[in-house]
């Protein structure tokens, strides 16, 4: 937010007059109201970033503008002014979600300088509020893997960070491009300027070209106010575009000329708005073949994939699995309030597992496994009952075992291993498991396991 749309509300005809041609000659778009139902009907009809409104009104007070602004517009942020200057006034008004006031007479510079400081804090919380969004609970600059894979990903990333060349990142579903990504902004120069991610497969043709670039008010059926793209809300900073292999072919020729000019129109605007953002992409399908298809553009590909990023699935670097593991099983006990561990037969059945889903899969298998154990340990049928109800199962090939099936043939050697070591002493066997002999019983019918050790 470079450029504030400010609304400003002031019944005094000269000050009014006075403070908008100061706010003007700063470069930014102003909008005036005399009085406070007129400025409560422009904030209906647009977006605007600031409001700034004398208390004293005609119609409707500053204070109602301000209680109307925090319940409806979050993101908008209010500036007060005020003829008193008592400290009780001023603590009211910032209780009711103002963002700073100021008290008459002031100089017009004073308030250029408390919008500046607004522009600055409203960058940072916008920022915040996508890395939270995009990221959860990640640890951002600790990406995790030993692999000799994730070392070459770790050291290109932290290289890459240092330039503004535009890059594409590639790998399955899962793998972590959306947190490369976000580590990539927040090491750069960039890194205290918007961070913005548009999810290109998640919307229709006609509604991402208007997430991209805004649209006029009346542009189409449902426009019934101005709107800023993604890219405007991204200026100075970075736009990621996630999943880029699905922009519509309408689309790509708009995105491409601003990557090469840095500018575009909102739909069904006529304003050339000029943008300096860094695009990072991000895909899982391969564009080289949609190129060949006539899905992509072949010059767009090019113009996204300066710097190319591959990031391996996690069945190709195996070692960072109980590093992933042991991440996650601290963050899920932090957050039930648990103190579990993983046995080595559970950590087993996981390193024979090839996870179609990635680290996204193994993530919720552990969150299941933490959530659902009732003793000190994750155990194998923990993770069975996790797998269970995990969705990433159904989309695996074909030629990669489940991994319940996995975890059954683990589990079936090591009940013959300690029932031969016991010589079929059920108590005995049931001791060292660490379960109660029903349930060894319940297991040994489960697995069709008769009392020589063949299975019926």
């Amino acid at each position: 937010m470079l450029k504030p749309n400010i609304l400003l509300v002031e019944d005094d005809e000269i000050l009014r007059i006075t403070v908008a041609d100061s706010l003007k000659k700063a470069g930014w778009p102003v909008t005036t109201a005399e009085d406070g139902q007129e400025g409560w009907d422009f904030i209906k009809k647009d977006n605007f970033d600031i409001v700034i409104s004398d208390v004293k009104l005609p119609k409707k007070n500053g204070i109602e503008i301000l209680k109307e602004v925090k319940l409806h517009h979050n993101n908008t942020e209010v500036i007060i002014i005020t003829a008193f200057g008592k400290i009780e006034d001023a603590v009211d008004i910032i209780k009711l979600g103002a963002y700073d006031y100021i008290t008459k007479p002031f100089h017009t510079d004073d308030l250029i300088f408390r919008i500046k400081k607004l522009i600055d804090y409203q960058i940072l919380k916008n920022n915040y509020a996508m890395l939270k969004n995009q990221c959860g609970d990640y640890s951002l600059l600790n990406m995790i893997g030993k692999s000799k894979k994730m070392q070459v990903v770790f050291d290109l990333t932290e290289r890459v960070s240092k330039i503004d060349s535009n890059i594409l990142i590639s790998g399955e579903s899962g793998t972590g491009k959306g947190l490369v990504a976000n580590v990539i902004h927040l090491k750069g120069k960039r890194a205290k300027k918007p961070f913005v991610k548009v999810s290109c497969a998640a919307l229709p043709e006609t509604l991402l070209e208007s997430e991209l670039f805004g649209h006029e008010k009346g542009a189409f059926t449902d426009a019934i106010k101005k709107r800023h793209g993604r890219f405007e809300m991204a200026n100075g900073g970075t736009i990621f575009l996630d999943e880029v292999g699905e922009i519509p072919m309408s689309i790509q020729a708009k995105l491409l000329r601003v990557i090469q000019e840095n500018e575009f129109e909102r739909v069904g605007g006529e304003d050339t708005i000029k943008v300096d953002v860094r695009i990072i992409s991000a895909s899982k399908k391969d564009l080289e073949k949609a190129i060949k298809e006539g899905e992509f553009r072949e010059d767009l590909y090019y113009r996204l994939k300066v710097i190319p990023i591959h990031l391996p699935p996690l069945r190709e670097r195996k070692e960072d699995i109980p590093l992933f593991v042991d991440y996650f099983i601290t963050r899920f006990n932090k957050k039930f309030g648990k103190l579990v561990e993983i046995s080595q037969q559970a950590m087993k059945c996981l390193m024979d597992y090839d996870f179609p889903g990635n680290v996204r899969e193994l993530e919720n298998i552990i969150e299941r496994s933490v959530a659902l154990s009732t003793g000190d340990a994750i155990n194998v049928q923990d993770i069975v009952m996790a797998v269970e109800k995990d969705g990433f199962i159904s989309i695996r090939d074909e030629d990669i075992p489940s991994l319940k099936e996995v975890i059954s043939k683990s589990e079936i050697t090591h009940l013959m291993k300690v029932l031969e070591k016991t010589n079929w002493n059920k108590i005995k066997a049931a001791r060292i498991l660490g379960i109660s002999r029903k349930n060894l019983w319940e297991k040994l019918k489960t697995y069709n396991i008769n009392q020589v050790g063949s299975k019926e």
